[in-house]
């Protein structure tokens, strides 16, 4: 079962991945100030699991590049000389 995707376009940034990571053992430290082992336990075990998910074992892949829009040949806008003027006639 897989807790963290990575491929998940909101893990691509590396900021975010130290962010996730960092508040997890920030909040272990917390409840070892606080004295409370069984929490600290869980959160350190947490952020062990995102680092060794969105560091260890993440392989961006490359964001695909869309392709360019290429008009349709089917719709051709008028010529210059046959389009109206502004008071709708043709010059």
């Amino acid at each position: 079962m897989q807790l963290i995707d990575p491929k998940h376009p909101a893990y691509q940034r590396l900021w975010v991945r130290i962010a996730i990571v960092a508040v997890c053992f920030g909040w272990a430290a917390v409840e070892i100030v606080g004295g409370d082992p069984f929490w600290a336990v869980l959160s350190a075990a947490a952020g062990a699991y995102a680092f060794y998910m969105l560091f260890w074992s993440f392989n961006p892949q490359p964001e695909a590049a869309a392709p360019a829009a290429a008009p349709d040949d089917d719709e051709e806008e008028p010529a210059a000389a046959e389009r109206p003027s502004k008071d709708g006639q043709a010059k």
